[in-house]
C-alpha cells in the first residue's frame, strides 16, 4: 500500500470520527458535512492520474493500433 493511499484513508477516518464527536456533542451536522466535503475534495485532487508506466503505455498503444488496423481491414473487405 502506498503512503498516499494510507494518508487518504487516515484522513477519511479522522473526518468520520470528527462527525461522530460533533453528533455526540450536539452541534449541527451541516457544519460537519461542509468540512468533510471540502477535505474529501482536496484529497481527491492530489491523486495522480493513471498508473501506466511508459512501457505499459507503449504496449497498450501498439495493441490498439493492431486492433484498429484489423477493424479497418474487415471494414474494407465488407465494402467490396
Amino acid at each position: 500500500m502506498d503512503t498516499g493511499r494510507i494518508v487518504a484513508e487516515l484522513k477519511r477516518e479522522r473526518d468520520r470520527l470528527s462527525r461522530a464527536i460533533v453528533a455526540l456533542e450536539g452541534e449541527s451536522p451541516k457544519a460537519t458535512a461542509k468540512m468533510s466535503a471540502v477535505s474529501n475534495r482536496t484529497a481527491r485532487s492530489k491523486k495522480k492520474g493513471g498508473r501506466l508506466t511508459p512501457a505499459g503505455r507503449k504496449r497498450l498503444s501498439d495493441l490498439m493500433k493492431k486492433r484498429w488496423a484489423e477493424k479497418r481491414k474487415k471494414a474494407s473487405k465488407g465494402r467490396q
